[in-house]
């Protein structure tokens, strides 16, 4: 059966600065989004992660190379078509509390997301279509609605940013580093999240992490970054098991190990 791809990157390259002194961020990557796969970018700070994310998001343009959304090369959509393109391709970021307006309740945060809608529903029908995005990140819509951001935990922040994604019914999320500013505990329930909505809803996700132990749990596919390049790729269970590159070994090393064959 052919895989559907959503999103394909080819030779990306993203420099920075001057002629004189060029900073190389993203370096000649290409790789594919499968429908309904996770799909992680993996390292340490600096290894062009987040340049990335931005340029899938359409928020900067590359130096070179192209990005495609169906076939269709996202840089050169005209203005209704990007409009369209940002409600198919969703990102949520570090810090879940500077993505809202800390005046307005949750309840207002997600009622204008339906603005964004060309025909939205009525009231009643949006209030259901709200709490049943909030029950499947976990929450209880009676409890959260009515409170402000910050009478709310990071991780509760985070999955009222997620609900706001689903009442849009993105095909892809990319999540940069979405799990690096709330509690321990909190994490493990937005990467059980994450694998529900790929599961539920065939979302593809894009996960960029530094941590390999958290990149291993909730990923199908791992792509190894380094100084702008992808070192090395392939699927999580082999990467994590067989690391062939020394900087996936490296970062490897860092992480408890949970598996004989981690023993390099």
């Amino acid at each position: 059966m052919e895989k559907e791809v959503i999103l394909r990157v080819e030779e990306l390259t993203k420099v920075f600065g001057s002629k004189k002194s060029p900073l190389v961020a993203v370096d000649n990557v290409s790789f594919a989004i499968e429908k309904g796969k996770i799909v992680s970018l993996v390292g340490q700070s600096g290894s062009g992660k987040t340049t990335i994310a931005r340029m899938l998001l359409r928020l900067i343009r590359p130096t070179s190379g192209c990005i495609f959304y169906k076939n269709r090369q996202i840089f050169k959509l005209k203005e209704k078509e990007t409009i369209d393109y940002w409600k198919h391709i969703q990102g949520i970021f570090q810090d879940p509390f500077s993505s809202f307006n800390q005046f307005y309740k949750v309840s207002r945060v997600l009622n204008n997301t339906f603005k964004l809608f060309k025909n939205p529903p009525g009231g009643k029908e949006q209030r259901k279509m709200i709490e049943s995005a909030v029950q499947t990140v976990g929450l209880n819509p009676d409890e959260i609605l009515n409170k402000y951001p910050y009478e709310l935990s990071g991780g509760q922040r985070q999955r009222i940013i997620i609900a706001r994604i689903l009442l849009i019914n993105p095909e892809v999320l990319i999540a940069d580093e979405p799990t690096s500013m709330i509690d321990a505990s909190s994490r493990a329930g937005i990467l059980n999240l994450f694998l529900s909505l790929r599961d539920r809803y065939k979302m593809s996700i894009i996960f960029i992490t530094h941590d390999m132990g958290l990149a291993y749990y909730a990923s199908d596919t791992l792509l190894i970054m380094n100084k702008g390049k992808i070192v090395e790729r392939g699927e999580a269970e082999k990467v994590i098991t067989n690391p062939k590159n020394p900087y996936t070994q490296r970062l490897l090393s860092d992480v408890p190990l949970i598996h004989k064959k981690w023993e390099f």
